[in-house]
């Protein structure tokens, strides 16, 4: 087996998105580094199973750009059925 092929796996923490820390062992970083999640199963809706809508999304941008379309007499598809 070759020498000084594999990386260093050391110990570091791991920080959950409620503030929850634990250590373990990992080629990531250096030793003693901490790991800030952004997404973790306590709060990704693969594993909670409920939607979270965020304000930054490509569709609530298009909303926010597109939002006063209505008032100049463009009609959505759903307001020109119930007309005619």
């Amino acid at each position: 087996m070759k020498k000084n092929i594999h990386p260093d796996y050391h110990v570091i923490t791991v920080v959950m998105t409620d503030g929850t820390e634990f250590e373990t062992r990992s080629t990531w970083g250096t030793k003693g580094a901490r790991l800030q999640l952004e997404i973790d199963p306590k709060s990704h809706m693969a594993w909670t199973k409920e939607q979270h809508f965020t304000e930054k999304g490509q569709l609530a941008r298009f909303n926010q750009r597109f939002q006063g379309l209505g008032k100049f007499g463009f009609k959505t598809t759903k307001e020109a059925s119930q007309e005619a």
